[in-house]
């Protein structure tokens, strides 16, 4: 793979849906400056679920990047939906309003849309590892009040801070569930009639952290 190629292909397919460096940066995580290495071909050789990153903020395909296939879109064209900027929300709890400025650590893009809202969180802990959901990693969230069982939510208990689990529940019965290969994380149950439990979001992908 010439990287000079794949980064000119980068920069291209960047230009062409009217991003910048730093938009792609924040998309996958990384400085502007590594961006720019990428556009440069300064870096030796990208690891495969770093371009697959990459193609996925360009809404392409790693192999329209490394030039291996044949483009599914003309040259300018935009058929792809367009990218939206999502706050990145620190530590979630009560007393304020989910999007205030003090939940506010930083910005995204999603192409996820269809009229909803979106927040990212930063993964802390190893409580959903086994759900490929590792500490750093960034959960794109949809906000909603009412998820189905076996969903993974982000779930407020008793107004403290947020957390994410799968999420359960027969009749006042609530059950917060982690996937995780550390057996200290047990189920958490909870009688709805005596603790207050509320639904920031449902977890709808999970992005790797690279760096």
């Amino acid at each position: 793979m010439d990287n000079k190629q794949l980064g000119s292909r980068i920069r291209q397919r960047r230009q062409e849906l009217g991003l910048t460096q730093g938009d792609v940066a924040a998309a996958i995580g990384v400085a502007v400056s590594t961006v720019q290495r990428y556009e440069t071909g300064a870096i030796d050789k990208l690891k495969m679920p770093v371009l697959d990153a990459i193609a996925r903020a360009l809404q392409t395909t790693p192999g329209e990047l490394m030039g291996t296939a044949q483009p599914t879109h003309p040259a300018g064209a935009m058929p792809y939906r367009p990218m939206h900027r999502i706050p990145i929300l620190g530590r979630i709890s009560a007393g304020l309003p989910l999007y205030a400025d003090e939940h506010i650590e930083g910005y995204t893009y999603t192409d996820l849309n269809g009229g909803a809202e979106y927040f990212a969180l930063r993964v802390s802990g190893d409580s959903m590892n086994a759900a490929r959901m590792n500490d750093g990693d960034l959960l794109i969230v949809r906000r909603q009040d009412i998820v189905d069982n076996g969903d993974i939510a982000v779930v407020l208990v008793d107004d403290e801070d947020a957390t994410v689990k799968r999420f359960y529940r027969e009749g006042d019965r609530i059950t917060l569930m982690p996937q995780s290969t550390n057996p200290a994380h047990q189920p958490q149950v909870y009688d709805a009639r005596k603790t207050r439990i509320r639904i920031q979001g449902r977890v709808l992908r999970c992005e790797i952290s690279y760096c």
